[in-house]
């Protein structure tokens, strides 16, 4: 900025520099740059899983070992996101009574 301001006064493009987008968010779990990272004890488990992530349009890296544990939590939290729960909106007063009489919402069950 040019020093037109008088002493004291914060720049504002100083300001807007210091807050704003962040560029050092995240990556999403199970794209090219933060893979999914999963241990299956057969070759055919790992056969169904990865039909299962190309369904998905996921990518992940899938481990064999007859020894340890399997371990698919990371799939599964992202196969089975909660989702929001949607109510139906009240009818308003003059709308057609939902229960089929035909009359008014505030005529019959309002």
């Amino acid at each position: 900025m040019h020093d037109l301001y008088y002493k004291g006064r914060i720049h504002t493009r100083v300001n807007h520099v210091k807050t704003g987008y962040s560029t050092k968010r995240t990556v999403k779990l199970g794209s090219e740059k933060n893979p999914l990272t999963l241990v299956v004890n057969s070759d055919e488990k790992k056969a169904e899983v990865a039909a299962l992530v190309a369904d998905n349009n996921l990518f992940a890296i899938i481990n064999v070992d007859s020894v340890a544990n399997e371990d698919l939590n990371e799939l599964e939290v992202i196969l089975n996101k909660p989702t929001t729960t949607i109510f139906d909106k009240t009818p308003s007063r003059n709308d057609p009574c939902s229960c089929g009489s035909g009359k008014k919402y505030k005529k019959c069950c309002g």
